[in-house]
């Protein structure tokens, strides 16, 4: 076989193990969002301490914003100018069990759309 043949095949092996199925990306432990103009619906309200994933899906017709409220509404994590159809990642460290406050706002105004959130030990 001529060196040339050899770099063809060479190139040809690389170039198809490029090709094999990629691994899915990891949605373990991610709690979904959908934020609309009048709810907002999380897919769990509980979660072990630890990092926290939320995806948020605006599904409303308004840009919105989600929260992670601990202790006296303060603010663990947010997500701004999340337009209508997009999805954002909020990645939160919550190292205590506890009782915590999720919150959509759609309009980014006001007191959000509130619910219980779980944080278990």
């Amino acid at each position: 076989m001529t060196v040339r043949a050899r770099t063809a095949s060479l190139l040809a092996v690389l170039l198809l193990a490029g090709c094999g199925e990629q691994p899915a990306e990891d949605t373990a432990g991610r709690i979904t969002v959908r934020a609309g103009d009048q709810s907002c619906e999380l897919s769990a309200t509980t979660a072990p301490a630890g990092t926290i994933r939320f995806d948020i899906t605006n599904t409303g017709s308004q840009v919105t914003e989600f929260y992670l409220y601990g202790e006296g509404d303060r603010v663990l994590g947010e997500v701004e100018d999340i337009a209508p159809g997009l999805t954002r990642e909020l990645v939160v460290d919550v190292p205590r069990a506890g009782g915590y406050t999720t919150a959509c706002k759609p309009g980014m105004q006001g007191g959000g759309i509130r619910g219980q959130f779980t944080v278990t030990g």
